[in-house]
């Protein structure tokens, strides 16, 4: 795991070569056929070297979650272990690594009619006839939500009325859901953030130079995507976007796109924090390989 730009795949690569290990992409970007360079997948010829599995398996304009990827890693760890080799899962979405530790709710998705019949429920009746209902069926939940929430109030009785389970049921069910081995996290960060913070603009930089923006131009033309897909709201695509609609010149994109990155390195750390039995590895180290390679066969406590 690691903040962008911090050099994961290339460590993936090596432990790959040194130890045989299988790599699982975990990349809500590179899941998507075609965003390539904004993604910073790995080129084909890193591919035919260090294969990666979870990339490429949708198309920008096709959702996929975070309980699809638990699902789809799951299936392909036990594919590995069953072959006797190593699973290492690689990547940055750290939503993707929590729902793969912590489980996935199995959330029915909102219902536009079910919200019409509460929303005018509340209007009619009020948000304490709304509570009380909720007390009635999911008491716990109904003790965790304020009664004048009416946002929190609806979505509980929305999911009891279309799955016919209680939203306290859907989270105890994801409580269950542990994992069938132990996890080894390792995070990969440059103590020093100027540097992160150097490589990030470099890579965007880079980016541009390989074509960005004449990408997201080919996706808009060979099928129509919008700002509120899932696959473009990816930092770098969002930018490119608002830039093709006008919104600001290149050098606007640049400046936003560099920015937007260096936010998400900042919010990727804040996740990496709370991993409290994370060993964390400095990349600029000269023995930062041989150091992940201690973590990985458990020598190094």
């Amino acid at each position: 795991m690691g903040p962008t730009a911090s050099g994961k795949t290339d460590l993936a690569m090596a432990l790959h070569e040194r130890l045989g290990a299988e790599l699982i992409s975990v990349d809500s970007a590179m899941v998507y056929r075609g965003m390539d360079i904004g993604s910073a997948k790995p080129s084909p010829e890193e591919l035919a070297r260090a294969p990666h599995r979870l990339i490429d398996i949708r198309e920008p304009d096709e959702p996929y979650s975070a309980a699809e990827f638990r699902q789809d890693a799951l299936a392909h760890i036990q594919d590995i272990h069953a072959a006797g080799r190593m699973p290492v899962l690689v990547g940055g979405t750290m939503l993707y690594f929590k729902v793969l530790v912590d489980g996935a709710a199995s959330m029915p998705s909102a219902d536009a009619d079910v919200r019409k019949v509460l929303v005018r429920q509340a209007e009619q009746e009020g948000l304490a006839a709304l509570h009380a209902e909720l007390a009635s069926v999911d008491p716990v939940s109904a003790a965790r939500i304020h009664p004048n929430d009416p946002q929190r109030l609806m979505r509980a009785l929305e999911v009891y009325r279309i799955s016919g389970r209680t939203l306290t049921a859907h989270w105890e069910a994801q409580q269950s859901q542990s994992l069938p081995f132990i996890p080894r996290p390792i995070v990969l960060c440059p103590s020093d953030r100027r540097i992160l913070h150097k490589r990030i603009a470099i890579r965007f930089d880079l980016m541009l130079e390989q074509g960005l923006v004449e990408e997201v131009r080919a996706l808009c033309h060979k099928m129509a995507l919008s700002a509120e897909l899932p696959a473009m709201k990816s930092v770098g695509y969002r930018q490119v976007l608002e830039y093709l609609r006008g919104d600001h010149d290149l050098d606007a994109l640049r400046e936003r796109g560099i920015i937007a990155t260096r936010q998400l390195a900042k919010r990727q750390l804040t996740w990496l924090r709370r991993w409290d039995d994370a060993r964390w590895v400095d990349p600029l180290t000269e023995d930062a390989l041989e150091v992940t390679l201690k973590i990985v066969r458990g020598d190094c406590t």
